[in-house]
């Protein structure tokens, strides 16, 4: 009869591994506006994959014979001025709107950041020179300067992906150039040197990992504030125009409608604004209590 033996040093690595993840689960439940802000965000990113299925009818569709319907059971959310159904147009800007927010959260986290650890690492003229050039567009709001930019370039999406994640990048220049000053000077900074690494594999593998806690929490922040940066452009109707289906686009077109009655035009594209900004402000908050409370 054969015994079966247990390697004290495997169950103890398991026993380690189920104990992590209990404790990092207790962490999460700490933080339930962070759930919540996750489950939020999640449930849009559903919406945006699945709206071909949700919808029951055409976003694009006009229909003159139901124009300003009232909510009903066909139509849960409405119509709009040309009869379309509201309910689909909001789920197909979902689509468009997460695009817009986490691209430009993705362009300008990995273009600030790059930039950020460079100078930081670096320092010398070319620091100051990219720090004075930063300082030039913090002395704009980010709002403003991108729609200065998305003037210029044009009025498409990809346009005004830039134009945002053009705004926002000095953030996380000076937040990674911020982190570089101090990781720079760490032991294990001065041992990746001392083995004869290259100093751009010094700044770029070894330090700016460590560079990047901050720009991470920054990073939930600007999706949010994408949001209604792109929602403000298209209100005021620069970057994306009608007839395409976008939350900023739906608030003007039901902004001419608030004295007459037609609240739905505007309060359900006005309403999935605030909430997803909302979600994305309460991950942000919740990353950074719980990244500071690792630190300590």
């Amino acid at each position: 009869m054969t015994s079966l033996r247990v390697n004290p040093k495997q169950e103890f690595d398991s026993t380690n591994k189920a104990l992590s993840k209990m404790t990092q689960l207790k962490r999460l439940i700490r933080y339930p506006l962070f759930i919540l802000g996750v489950f939020i965000i999640l449930s849009y990113i559903l919406v945006a994959i699945f709206s071909p299925i949700l919808t029951s009818h055409n976003p694009d569709l006009p229909n003159s014979m139901n124009t300003y319907g009232r909510p009903d059971g066909a139509y849960p959310f409405g119509t709009d001025k040309f009869g379309r159904d509201v309910l689909s147009r909001v789920e197909y800007a979902t689509r468009l709107d997460l695009t817009i927010a986490l691209m430009v959260a993705a362009l300008s986290f990995t273009v600030g950041s790059l930039i950020g650890g460079v100078v930081g690492y670096y320092g010398g003229w070319i620091d100051k020179v990219v720090m004075r050039v930063v300082d030039v567009m913090f002395a704009f709001p980010a709002f403003i300067l991108a729609m200065a930019i998305t003037s210029a370039m044009g009025d498409t999406v990809q346009n005004v992906i830039i134009a945002i994640a053009t705004a926002y990048t000095p953030y996380f220049i000076r937040l990674t150039r911020g982190e570089m000053l101090t990781v720079r000077n760490r032991q294990y900074a001065d041992a990746a040197i001392s083995v004869g690494n290259p100093s751009w594999k010094v700044a770029l593998v070894h330090l700016l990992p460590n560079a990047l806690t901050p720009s991470l929490v920054q990073m939930t922040l600007v999706s949010g504030w994408a949001i209604l940066d792109a929602a403000g452009l298209a209100f005021l109707g620069l970057g994306i125009t009608p007839p395409t289906a976008e939350w900023g686009v739906m608030v003007s077109e039901g902004a001419q409608r608030i004295m007459t009655g037609e609240w739905w035009v505007w309060l359900y594209p006005g309403a999935a604004i605030v909430l997803a900004a909302f979600a994305f402000n309460l991950v942000g908050d919740g990353l950074r209590d719980i990244l500071t409370r690792e630190e300590q």
